[in-house]
């Protein structure tokens, strides 16, 4: 059993996977996810587990060297805008159209689906490397 880290083994399985520049989606719970994209599912009840759980526990288990949001969380969930940034700086961020944002998550090696059930709670995180 492992002592440390992520405990679920699809997603501990997904991020020993990915080398630089690889991507991983943590998502609200209405996101549409695309058949073709792996779906690590976490949504028990609505509202759990959050958005901001999930990414907690990635941000510590993983290399991220970029994020990407949906530029329409500035309007419509500004609160959970300032607690992404708190969580993810200093790593660079960047703000696309939702529209863009569900065509980039097209490339993703996975997509965690959370219980979050605030508006545009999704991020791109983007792999770096440990050297």
């Amino acid at each position: 059993m492992k002592k440390l880290g992520i405990l679920n083994s699809e997603i501990a399985g997904v991020l020993a996977k990915m080398g630089h520049t690889d991507t991983i989606v943590i998502a609200d719970c209405g996101l549409p996810i695309p058949d073709h994209v792996h779906r690590i599912d976490l949504a028990i009840r609505l509202g759990k587990p959050t958005f901001l759980e999930v990414a907690e526990a990635i941000r510590d288990d993983m290399v991220i060297e970029k994020i990407t949001l949906a530029s329409e969380i500035k309007q419509y969930n500004p609160d959970l805008l300032r607690e992404v940034e708190r969580l993810f700086a200093p790593e660079a961020k960047e703000f696309v159209p939702h529209e863009q944002f569900k065509a980039l998550m097209q490339r993703a090696k996975a997509v965690i689906r959370t219980g979050e059930n605030s508006p545009y709670a999704n991020v791109i995180l983007h792999a770096g490397v440990i050297f």
